[in-house]
């Protein structure tokens, strides 16, 4: 599959177990597993899965998280799947009308990580695909996450709710970003990528300014003496913001020349003719 190293551990350490209720299609269970393997989410627990288990479907559409699906355990009731848990988060969407503490996932990824942390067994509870988690089922956790989405569209699939919750859990634990291939190295973080090169140094930068100021000098791009030093200014500016490799400084002074000697050509050309005539 895609962006899957079957040769790899995928268990990465501690981390939440997700604990799916009710879930009606394999389909979406196993999206859902995908969703957990994309952030180091490994143990999943099902709670009555309306098509029994297993589920050829879960593991067709697990996208090779395998693992994943192959040790699910199953429970018949949700008390059952959380007796060993310290701590639960129930995601839901809607409005309880209970006296309950609700975060963001963003807040549940800081407090999960503190617990894992300290040795706590953490888990995500996730509802059914048509509506969610009953009252009852959402007092069984210790708090409520909501995320910020759109009040009039607000709903989200078990998959998609599972990535959300995955995402705040694994991002500031994560060593690089995206997918590492037999070619390339993951990305060690954003900002500018420089494969095969390096940022230019000040020298080269330099250098090369002076070759484009030195040949703009003598194409007359400089009108006037009095606005060439603002000229100047913002011609350094302009290239100085693009933060160059030393391979595009190279290649920017060989335009350079070519186009100075094209230039030169055409010159001596017109010199030639004119003394044919």
């Amino acid at each position: 599959m895609a962006g899957t190293d079957k040769t790899k551990n995928q268990v990465l350490g501690p981390a939440p177990i997700a604990v799916l209720v009710n879930p009606q299609l394999g389909e979406n269970i196993g999206t859902a597993a995908r969703a957990m393997a994309n952030f180091g989410l490994h143990e999943l627990r099902l709670v009555d899965p309306r098509d029994g288990w297993p589920n050829e479907k879960a593991l067709t559409s697990s996208s090779g998280a395998n693992w994943i699906i192959e040790n699910a355990a199953v429970h018949e009731t949700l008390e059952a799947a959380l007796k060993d848990v310290n701590y639960v988060y129930a995601t839901t969407a809607r409005p309880r009308g209970m006296i309950k503490e609700v975060i963001t996932p963003e807040q549940a990824g800081h407090d999960m990580r503190a617990r894992v942390a300290r040795g706590e067994k953490v888990a995500l509870l996730f509802g059914r695909e048509r509506f969610g988690l009953s009252n009852d089922e959402v007092s069984l956790a210790d708090v409520i996450v909501t995320a910020p989405v759109n009040p009039a569209f607000a709903s989200i699939n078990i998959a998609q709710a599972v990535l959300l919750m995955g995402y705040e859990w694994f991002k500031d634990q994560a060593e690089s970003l995206g997918q590492k291939t037999p070619e390339l190295p993951a990305l060690e973080g954003p900002g500018l990528q420089t494969p095969d090169t390096r940022l230019a140094t000040k020298e080269e930068l330099y250098g090369f300014f002076d070759h484009l100021e030195r040949e703009l000098d003598i194409a007359g791009f400089f009108k006037t003496e009095d606005k060439k030093p603002g000229m100047l200014r913002n011609i350094r500016n302009l290239f100085a913001r693009a933060e160059l490799t030393e391979q595009e400084v190279r290649s920017l002074r060989g335009i350079v020349s070519s186009l100075t000697r094209a230039h030169e050509k055409r010159k001596e050309q017109r010199e030639r003719e004119r003394g044919e005539g």
